[in-house]
């Protein structure tokens, strides 16, 4: 069974920092794609950034190129978002989503993850 748990969310700053992180189970990293997305109250999920071990890439959404980090660590079956410089439009529940069948052209889609953490909160004060 795939599980996913997703955590390292907090209150933080302007400017400052956070590690988020998703620990993984049920499944091999080298055959998924693992995601992170957000959602801000009154707005749809939005991807952040995704990576693929089957592509060989890591992505990111427009609004975090610069500022966010994507990372994984397959002996601890976890994957890492570190956020630098971030904004109160950052401010929103954070998931960790994987899938086996994602496409390249789908890795931003929420639709197209099966499995998804539980969401950690990011609450950044201007």
């Amino acid at each position: 069974e795939v599980q996913l748990q997703a955590y390292g969310g907090g209150l933080v700053q302007a400017g400052g920092s956070l590690r988020l992180s998703c620990a993984a189970s049920g499944f091999t990293f080298d055959d998924y794609a693992i995601g992170w997305f957000r959602q801000a109250p009154g707005k749809e999920r939005e991807g952040v950034s995704c990576i693929s071990n089957s592509y060989g890439s890591t992505v990111y959404g427009d609004s975090v190129k610069g500022r966010f980090t994507i990372s994984s660590d397959n002996a601890k079956n976890t994957v890492y978002l570190q956020m630098n410089s971030l904004k109160p439009e950052d401010t929103a529940v954070y998931y960790c989503a994987a899938d086996q069948t994602v496409i390249m052209s789908t890795l931003f889609t929420p639709a197209a993850y099966k499995n998804w953490g539980q969401g950690t909160l990011v609450t950044v004060s201007s």
